[in-house]
């Protein structure tokens, strides 16, 4: 599998055919070259997301009509964009798994917020999540921007996750600390891929607190659009 970090929380995955984009914010994003968009999306099969906010969604409708691909998400805000927006939308909820291209995907809880931006004011749509991923043998946790949760118990024991994609910036969601202590505790992850962090200056800047947290584990500290093979 191949993760392709293209800054903030956005994260391409690539196993065999199949290519995940996750929370796709290209437009406005300060890390993501805007001459590199293209290549950035280049073979996108299915569009994930994890919740509504602005710095996640910015690209997800523009991106599903240009590519004609599937957007995967929470039962509610699919239900929603499927009917007012025209696009194919797989909405399923907390515990459910649907197949990507080969990938199953499984919800799991996380601890934020989302609502969705509209000229009237916020609107709640659903929940915030996170997913389990499987393909290749592998199981891959991306925990979506969240806080340490004692959900990530049972996450961790009953899905077993060898690779952890963490949202570990901080101000929005857990920062490399935390997150190195819930790593530790709630799972016994082999590879550690930090995102939301880099993007603003309230975020962390470097994963140094997250690799200190973790000896033994591989930390990879990623660079945009370079991908990192597990």
């Amino acid at each position: 599998m191949n993760f392709v970090w293209l800054g903030h929380g956005t994260m391409r995955i690539e196993s065999g055919g199949t290519v995940l984009l996750i929370d796709p914010w290209l437009n406005g994003n300060p890390s993501m070259p805007e001459d590199q968009h293209d290549a950035a999306v280049e073979g996108v099969t299915h569009i994930l997301l994890t919740h509504a906010h602005v710095d996640h969604i910015t690209d997800v409708l523009p991106l599903a009509r240009k590519l004609g691909v599937p957007v995967i998400g929470q039962y509610d805000l699919m239900s929603y964009w499927g009917e007012s927006e025209g696009i194919e939308a797989v909405g399923f909820n907390r515990g459910g798994t649907v197949d990507a291209g080969g990938i199953a995907v499984t919800m799991v809880p996380a601890s934020h917020s989302t609502t969705l931006a509209t000229p009237e004011g916020p609107v709640c749509v659903g929940s915030e999540c996170g997913y389990m991923l499987r393909a290749e043998g592998k199981t891959v946790y991306v925990s979506g921007d969240t806080d340490i949760m004692a959900d990530m118990a049972w996450m961790g024991e009953y899905h077993a996750p060898e690779v952890g994609i963490l949202s570990a910036g901080g101000y929005f969601t857990m920062d490399m600390k935390a997150a190195a202590w819930a790593a530790r505790k709630y799972f016994n992850f082999n590879t550690v891929i930090p995102v939301h962090y880099r993007t603003f200056p309230i975020l962390a800047q470097n994963a140094d607190a997250l690799a200190e947290g973790l000896p033994g584990v591989d930390v990879k500290t990623p660079e945009v659009l370079e991908a990192i093979e597990i």
